[in-house]
């Protein structure tokens, strides 16, 4: 079986991300080496310098991360006040679900929804 334990994010200005991610996700767990981490529901997330990475992300919705909370509408505006990139403003899908999409300063998406209760894992 396997686990999802770590999204790391590469960037050319890492300390650009770790001051916007402080701000959406409080302070993190770890900074040494050049990367900054924070638990985030069971997943570290880490943010750090890559040789391969340069400027904005030219391909952002080829992966995209989930942050999940009961109150989508709060934390998109909470977020987008700290100067996300608003992708999509919030909207349903179905009766119990709600997604946004913003992107971060290197113009990564993630997406805020309503927490998923889906089918058990694999």
């Amino acid at each position: 079986m396997l686990k999802l334990s770590t999204v790391m994010i590469g960037s050319d200005n890492p300390q650009r991300l770790v001051e916007f991610y402080t701000h959406v996700l409080g302070e993190p767990a770890m900074t040494e080496g050049g990367f900054t981490g924070w638990n985030v529901g069971g997943c570290f997330f880490t943010v750090g310098e890559h040789s391969e990475v340069h400027g904005q992300n030219a391909n952002p919705g080829r992966l995209i991360f989930f942050l999940d909370t009961e109150d989508v509408q709060g934390e998109f505006e909470r977020i987008k006040g700290i100067g996300a990139t608003v992708v999509k403003e919030p909207y349903a899908m179905g009766e119990q679900f709600s997604l946004a999409t913003l992107a971060d300063p290197d113009g990564n998406y993630f997406q805020l929804a309503t927490p998923y209760e889906g089918p058990a894992e694999a």
